[in-house]
């Protein structure tokens, strides 16, 4: 039987060492029907990629609706703020998604999308 401190010793391989510093974002993206998409990740560039179909593991709900392009990206504080965030996000109507992108704020957050232009 294991002890308390070999249990730790032996999951401190597993767990998500740095995640705490990890920079979060949530992102309005809008498909060729002019729909839009709301999600988060670490890395914008990586998470568009993927949903267009260049790299592996993109939203089956934007499977072949490209071109894809960010509305809005915003920098979130941590993975829990930007889980809120999403969830909040996902139950606006689309008027309230749309002044959000014009605004170019979420809250107290500015929009961060032309970093993320390609």
């Amino acid at each position: 039987m294991k002890t308390l401190a070999q249990s730790i010793t032996a999951n401190a391989g597993s767990t998500h060492q740095g995640s705490i510093n990890t920079q979060w974002y949530l992102y309005l993206i809008e498909n060729k029907l002019g729909q839009l998409y709301t999600g988060i990740t670490t890395e914008p560039k990586r998470r568009i990629a993927q949903h267009r179909g260049e790299l592996k593991g993109g939203a089956k709900a934007l499977k072949g609706k490209s071109p894809l392009v960010f509305r809005a990206v915003f920098k979130v504080a941590n993975k829990s703020e930007a889980s809120k965030l999403e969830y909040a996000v996902k139950k606006m109507s689309r008027l309230q998604k749309d002044n959000i992108i014009n605004k170019g704020q979420l809250n107290e957050l500015p929009c961060i999308k032309s970093q993320f232009d390609m």
